[in-house]
């Protein structure tokens, strides 16, 4: 006797239908290059008309009044003809990525970065691959955002090497890399950056008060293993499943993506490679870290990091082509660097209309505006103690949304909240809990805002597994990680500071006052 198999339910579940209706909604926008031209054209109209209505704030730190700028105003028509070349060229992201690419598309073209992928699958039990390179994602802030042009390619390309759906291993990566920006085992520049600015917004309540670069490296640390756990949860169970099982376009290259067995050459290339990337990382060691060497000074290796990546990448590259056959001469790889040039194609059209949107707001001001009224309002309501420490990391989140530079926002934000909750209280909040509030709720928005220089970049690289892909799908895939990440690093923010614990080496939780 047979029977007939119980019925199994496979309507999608309420997320999946969510993030369908977002992705939809956001693809059903027009090609991301056209799109930042049209908002080039809202902003010039959003800045005629504030500044017609006179809008205008004024600046915590140096009381200057900011108004809005007529971007249709003769001054700004000349300054967008006479400055064109020099803000596309000034766009942050264009020239990282650009330089990086050249020495990583020699380690690209040899087929070194295939083999080490094949070489590291092999050695990473699948369990721990999505926590691996959410980890990898998070330390790689080390390298300033260099993290943006190396670790989310590669989660994609991993994923693909062990049969899963590309851009899970995209949105892991992606998420690790700018959504755990506030978290790492190592302090980072982001740690100075933002001291240099909390400092003299306390002293206006404390004239000697000093804040420590390592005033939030404790909170750091505790996030970074939450962070992974949390982000490879997402991925394994609603990521992945909401993306379903990826079927490769007709024209896809797998050659360079395939996980097999490595060769007998490839792994003589390897173990030579990797003996070239020992010395090169000596190299770097003896031009930092003897006194009077080179990049002795923190600021100026951190200033170093995308040319020593060029150099990282690009040393062992060239030693892998020769040892396995595919560097002959030196117009081999003049032809490599060549064709990573190539690659790009796509992003330098897409980062020349983003390099234009982003001035523009920058020259209108609204930036500004919105980030001051904003934080304003929250002022204003007269929150204190915890409910305002959330508050303030949910405005930070919203503004994020809108200014992209952690170090701008803070130039603006820190002179208004960290005398106010210095004083908020008996004792009140100290500067450095402050910062690491500010720094929890810059993060977790990062990865759903297209104001981010290095959104175009993702979407490009998201396109090369689904070429339908744009804002609308990166949105949707990155939203759970959003929202993940937000919730759980506010509330071991707040349980934290509830638990009285050290934010970091020398740093406070309360301002106890004169």
């Amino acid at each position: 006797m047979s029977s007939d198999p119980a019925p199994t339910d496979t309507s999608p579940s309420w997320s999946d239908r969510w993030l369908n209706r977002i992705e939809r909604t956001g693809n059903a926008l027009p090609d991301p290059v056209t799109l930042f031209f049209i908002f080039i054209a809202i902003v010039m109209v959003a800045s005629w008309i504030t500044h017609t209505a006179d809008v205008s704030v004024v600046h915590p730190g140096t009381d200057e009044t900011i108004t809005a700028d007529n971007l249709f105003s003769d001054e700004n028509i000349r300054r967008l003809f006479t400055d064109m070349a020099e803000t596309f060229a000034d766009f942050p992201p264009l020239g990282l990525v650009l330089v990086v690419m050249l020495g990583i598309g020699v380690a690209d073209k040899t087929g070194l970065i295939s083999a080490a992928l094949k070489s590291f699958v092999a050695s990473v039990p699948d369990a721990l691959l999505t926590a691996a390179l959410v980890f990898a994602g998070i330390m790689s802030s080390l390298a300033v955002d260099a993290g943006y042009v190396v670790v989310i390619p590669l989660g994609a390309v991993l994923f693909y090497g062990v049969g899963r759906h590309p851009l899970a291993g995209l949105g892991a990566a992606f998420a690790g890399v700018s959504a755990g920006f506030s978290a790492n085992l190592l302090l980072t520049s982001l740690d100075p950056l933002l001291a240099s600015f909390t400092e003299p917004a306390a002293q206006l309540i404390a004239e000697d008060y000093s804040v420590p670069v390592t005033a939030n490296w404790y909170l750091m640390i505790a996030l970074t293993p939450v962070f992974v756990v949390l982000g490879a949860y997402i991925t394994d169970t609603i990521v992945e499943p909401y993306l379903g099982e990826y079927e490769p376009p007709e024209d896809f290259d797998e050659e360079d993506a395939e996980s097999s067995e490595l060769t007998d050459e490839e792994r003589r290339g390897l173990r030579w490679a990797g003996g070239v990337t020992l010395a090169s990382i000596l190299g770097v060691v003896l031009l930092a870290v003897p006194e009077g060497a080179p990049l002795a000074e923190f600021e100026a290796l951190i200033e170093s990091i995308v040319a020593l990546m060029v150099f990282l990448f690009f040393l062992p590259g060239l030693t892998y082509g020769i040892v396995v056959g595919e560097i002959e001469d030196d117009s081999d790889v003049a032809d490599m660097m060549a064709d990573s040039m190539a690659d790009m194609g796509a992003y330098i059209v897409l980062a020349f209309a983003a390099a234009h949107f982003i001035a523009m707001f920058e020259w209108s001001n609204l930036g500004s505006i919105i980030a001051i009224s904003g934080a304003d309002a929250l002022q204003s309501i007269g929150f204190t103690g915890l409910p305002l420490l959330f508050a303030f990391i949910f405005v930070s989140a919203l503004i994020n949304l809108f200014v992209g530079s952690a170090s701008a926002k803070w130039a603006i934000m820190a002179p208004v909240f960290v005398p106010m909750l210095m004083l908020a209280g008996d004792p009140g909040y100290s500067p450095e809990t402050v910062q690491a509030a500010y720094r929890i709720g810059d993060s977790f928005t990062n990865i759903l805002t297209p104001l981010l220089p290095y959104f175009p970049l993702v979407i490009i690289f998201a396109q090369r597994y689904d070429e339908d892909a744009g804002i609308g799908s990166i949105i949707a895939l990155m939203l759970p990680y959003s929202v993940g990440f937000g919730v759980v690093s506010t509330i071991v923010f707040l349980v934290w500071v509830l638990l009285g614990l050290p934010l970091g080496p020398g740093a406070e939780l309360y301002y106890m006052g004169q």
